[in-house]
């Protein structure tokens, strides 16, 4: 999910970053100050490292995308983590406009490939949403291409997508300019028995989550139901906010 653009549509992409920030800039700015100064109470609970998600018990294959790592369930055919660390010093520094296309991922086994054309025309009538956002990543060609994988993909209801979502991507970076660095992960919630998109089976997920800390005194989570009855008018970064027990 494109968050400086907010959709997917090539010509919404680039609109979208003609006219980006302003008030809305100035308001998670003004959530930014609000929630980094607010007291951390999961952040003095211990520490956390990507390999609490990101491991062989977890995932049936991990991919090193060289900018960020993915676990990846066969099942879903679709990533359960993805995990990185943000550079507050690079995150704004690029703004590349072109966007790469999708690709698969070669490195995973045929059968549990996706394709971007699986998700044309979908049922869900779901965007291709990213786990690691390409609006984090578009300071160089090489890491923009690398969040493009569609290993990097999941099912998102468009709605959450681009409106709601598109705030805890765009929070992740603001805190990595605060904090100079942010390790984040994004955990996606598939249930017992996902549905399934009938021309792909990929599984489409119940929620996902987004969690940022530094191993100080910072620690956020953000939760995010995945359907079309989710409250968009009104929506806010902090209505999302979980207390981080509740998904680790």
């Amino acid at each position: 999910m494109d968050n400086k653009r907010g959709t997917h549509s090539r010509g919404a992409l680039y609109g979208a970053r003609l006219t980006r920030r302003g008030a809305s800039m100035r308001m998670l700015l003004l959530a930014l100050s609000c929630l980094l100064g607010a007291a951390g109470t999961a952040g003095a609970a211990g520490t956390t490292h990507m390999s609490d998600f990101i491991n062989r018990k977890n995932c049936d294959q991990i991919l090193d995308k060289g900018y960020y790592q993915i676990c990846y369930n066969y099942s879903a055919k679709g990533a359960r983590y993805v995990g990185y660390v943000l550079d507050g010093s690079k995150v704004n520094a690029g703004e590349i406009k072109k966007r790469p296309r999708f690709y698969p991922d070669m490195a995973i086994p045929a059968q549990y490939r996706t394709k971007s054309q699986d998700y044309t025309r979908n049922e869900f009538h779901a965007d291709r949403g990213h786990l690691a956002p390409d609006a984090s990543f578009d300071y160089s060609p090489k890491s923009l291409h690398a969040v493009y994988s569609m290993a990097n993909i999941i099912p998102q209801y468009a709605g959450v997508n681009r409106r709601t979502w598109v705030k805890a991507e765009r929070y992740e970076r603001l805190v990595a300019v605060r904090l100079g660095h942010v390790s984040v992960i994004n955990g996606v919630v598939y249930g017992p028995h996902p549905q399934r998109m009938k021309k792909s089976g990929i599984a489409y997920p119940e929620a996902y989550w987004k969690m940022l800390y530094d191993n100080k005194a910072f620690k956020r989570c953000f939760y995010y139901r995945n359907d079309n009855h989710a409250v968009i008018r009104g929506d806010t970064l902090r209505s999302h906010q979980v207390d981080c027990s509740q998904i680790e």
